[in-house]
This record gives C-alpha cells, sequence and structure tokens, in this order.
C-alpha cells in the first residue's frame, strides 16, 4: 500500500478521546507514526493464526531427537524447504481445557480461557483481537477472521465469538474492488447514521446507571467498552471507505464450488492471506483450518469421512488415509510460506516479517485430548530450525508463547490469560 496517500496528520499515543465521560487512549494509528518517529517506509510487523480443528497425528509430526538435527518426519518432510524458516514445538497446552469434550478447546486455542464448553464458562479476548486493538486503524481492516470450513478463533474482550468470513471472492472484494461513488456516498451515510445511534445508546444508558447498583454498573461498564470499541471502528471504517483500494496482481477469485474440496479452498484462502498481508490491508490475520463429517473430495485414497479418520481408534487403515488428508494440509500450508517467503519488502521477505503461528487444539484428536499439542511458529524474525520438546507430563501453557508474539506486535504486557512467564524456551530472536 502506498504510505504517501495519508494524510499529514501528527498524532501523539498520549492523545486522548474526551466527551463519554472518560479519557480514553486511542490505540496506534497510522496518523501516530511520525509523532513516534517510524520511518513510513518501514516494514511493520505481522501476525497470522492457523488452527486445524481436527489434530494432526502425532507419530507423523514429531521426530524421536529434539534440536535442529532431527529426522524429518512424514509431515515435516512435506516443509523440508523451509526446514530453517519454522520451530517446532510440543509439550505445551492451555491448563484446565476439561469441557463437554476435547473439540471446545477449539474456542480457547487463542484465549486460554479454561473449563470452555461447561456451564458458566465465558470465554476472553483472543490474542488477535488483542493485537488488532493495539494497532487500531493503522490498515483498512484491523484484522481478517477467516475461516476454509467453519469455526473462528477470534473473541472480544466480552468473549463474543467473532463470525468467520469462508468466501475468498468476498475477501477479495473487501480488500481489492473499489466501490463507485455513489456506494461509498451510501457507505458513509450508514457509517454516519451508526454514530448516531451510539449516541443515543450512550446517553441512555448513562441516564440509567444513576439508579443502578455496584454489580449493574459494573456490567454497563462492560457496555460502555463495546460502545467506544465501536465508535472506534466507525471512525476507522470512515477514514478507509474514501480511500482508494491498493490494486493487485491477482484475477478476482471464484469460490470453491465443491465443498468438499478443502485443499482447494485452503489454497484459495491462503492466497487471499499474502495478497492482505502483502498491500498492507491488515496486519493480523486469523484461519481456522476447520473439519467435516464428510469424505474430502480430489485427496486420492480417501473414502471415508474426515472427522470419523480423527477418531481412529488406532485403525491403521484409517491413519493411512487420514496421513493423506493431513500430508495435502502440510503441503498447503507450505506452499503459503513459499509465498511470503518470495515476496519481499524493504529488502526483507514478507516471511521474514510475519509471525506465523500453525497448530491444532488437540494433540490426540482420537481421544480428544488437548496435551501436547503440535505448535510451530514460522518466519517472524525468529531463530528456527529446531524441534523444542517441552515436558510432555507437565505442559508448559501455551500461552506463555503468547506474550513474547504479542510484544513483536508492540504490546507492552507481562502476560497473556494463564501465561506463567513472559518468555519460553525455543523462540529467540
Amino acid at each position: 500500500m502506498n504510505r504517501s496517500t495519508f494524510k499529514n496528520i501528527f498524532l501523539s499515543r498520549r492523545h486522548l478521546l474526551r466527551g463519554t465521560g472518560a479519557f480514553v487512549a486511542l490505540p496506534l494509528l497510522s496518523a501516530m507514526q511520525p509523532a513516534l518517529g517510524v520511518d513510513p517506509n518501514q516494514v511493520l510487523p505481522r501476525f497470522v493464526s492457523i488452527c486445524g480443528g481436527l489434530g494432526f497425528h502425532a507419530p507423523f509430526l514429531f521426530p524421536v531427537t529434539t534440536g535442529g538435527d532431527y529426522e524429518a518426519t512424514p509431515y515435516l518432510e512435506k516443509l523440508r524447504d523451509h526446514r530453517a524458516d519454522f520451530t517446532l514445538f510440543s509439550g505445551l497446552s492451555h491448563p484446565n481445557q476439561n469441557g463437554n469434550n476435547g473439540h471446545a478447546s477449539g474456542m480457547t486455542w487463542l484465549t486460554s480461557a479454561q473449563r470452555p464448553g461447561l456451564a458458566g464458562f465465558r470465554n476472553t479476548i483472543s490474542l488477535d483481537q488483542q493485537i488488532a486493538a493495539h494497532l487500531g486503524g493503522a490498515t483498512r481492516l484491523p484484522y481478517l477472521c477467516l475461516s476454509s470450513g467453519n469455526g473462528s478463533l477470534s473473541w472480544t474482550a466480552g468473549g463474543v465469538n467473532i463470525p468467520a468470513e469462508s468466501s475468498p471472492s468476498k475477501v477479495f472484494q473487501a480488500l481489492f474492488v473499489n466501490g463507485s461513488a455513489s456506494q461509498v456516498e451510501s457507505q458513509m451515510r450508514d457509517l454516519q447514521r451508526g454514530r448516531s445511534i451510539l449516541d443515543t445508546v450512550r446517553n441512555d444508558a448513562k441516564k440509567l446507571g444513576r439508579n443502578l447498583g455496584p454489580k449493574d454498573n459494573e456490567k454497563l461498564d462492560e457496555y460502555y467498552a463495546s460502545i467506544r470499541d465501536l465508535e472506534t471502528r466507525i471512525g476507522q471504517s470512515q477514514q478507509w471507505t474514501q480511500r482508494p483500494k491498493p490494486q493487485v496482481d491477482y484475477a478476482p477469485p471464484k469460490d470453491v464450488a465443491d465443498k468438499q474440496d478443502i485443499i482447494a479452498k485452503q489454497r484459495l484462502m491462503y492466497d487471499m492471506m499474502r495478497l492482505a498481508l502483502q498491500s498492507d490491508s491488515t496486519r493480523v490475520i486469523t484461519l481456522s483450518l476447520g473439519g467435516m463429517n464428510a469424505v474430502p473430495s480430489n485427496i486420492p485414497g480417501v473414502k471415508t469421512d474426515w472427522h470419523n479418520l480423527s477418531h481412529h481408534g488406532k485403525d491403521e487403515d484409517k491413519i493411512s488415509e487420514l496421513r493423506l488428508i493431513e500430508e495435502a494440509e502440510f503441503e498447503a500450508f507450505s506452499s503459503f510460506l513459499t509465498e511470503l517467503k518470495s515476496a519481499s519488502e524493504n529488502g526483507q521477505t514478507l516471511l521474514n516479517q510475519t509471525a506465523v503461528l500453525f497448530g491444532s487444539n488437540l494433540g490426540n484428536a482420537s481421544a480428544h485430548d488437548w496435551h501436547n499439542l503440535p505448535i510451530i511458529v514460522a518466519g517472524g524474525g525468529y531463530r528456527h530450525g529446531q524441534y523444542v520438546a517441552h515436558d510432555a507430563n507437565n505442559n508448559t501453557p501455551f500461552a506463555n508463547l503468547f506474550v513474547p508474539l504479542a510484544r513483536r506486535m508492540g504490546l507492552e504486557i507481562d502476560r497473556f490469560g494463564s501465561s506463567t512467564n513472559d518468555t519460553i524456551r525455543g523462540l529467540e530472536t
């Protein structure tokens, strides 16, 4: 994206929003960059998170030996071109993920909230959303929440799941197709109408608050926070709606017609992600690889539905079919890394600028076991090329990995969720 199109407005991070009875610090905005001493041509970091909800068969992923001299397993062989570009972790998990079944841990993969799926459970903010809130309006879209099947990895500060977009064609349109003058004007009217509604709602809520007790006022404070978040997003949208979208050398895609062609859907969504990052349309992306109760098409040798295969019960025939699916997933992921590595920006590869978190919320999908998660961190400027095994019996909190990833994106935090440390063995710059 051509940053020279940004208005020459200098804002300080100390600038505060006023007028709601409180002083609210602004998130990081593109207009703040000169005040923060940031070179407008400097490449800024990105964060991508990808989760396969049906897990990955551990014996085909984890090597026998640790360190940099490990012998590649069947799945790691698919990533052979990127051996120096990623680190594989084992022995990580979020604590207390005992929900209605292991699949419930998918809700907390990026939040680390405990006991998902049980009565009274309330989720917390996901890592991507905390990063997006910090970055604010620095890009056209503060984040992309995507899915190649179903489900979403992203959760708001109030514990509300953010719907994922599963249509690559709609993603492309949102990022790169400019609306007509009348459409832009209509969007601006809708955004202004949204501001007016929020003004009315906020005023009514303030009147109501005078007659409420402490507990209800606490809930009302959460409501105010949601209003402020919406106001910020509307303001950002108003700015970006009037700016032309970047042009990319990519024909507008059509969605994959065959709903069971999971690999084609993953590859097309990876293309949209690469374009979004390369054009600096967003710096935060989540992708749920999902799963399905159907037979994946166009994978020779697979004749059983995917979910059934993931619960193989050590049946060798099922494991053989499952391997075909998961190898195809690793091949698609490898192609995504190749595309990021092939794109250069200010003398560095896009992969070097993008920390990619790839893995699953299940360590053993067949047993619904959420321990010993398969986790890969690629790119991001870290020192890679090794397999790092944490204690398989006493897992390291997975959220310990979130803290350095968040710091890399500019957040000044010492912990996230259930983290117990602000560093993790195996992630060094």
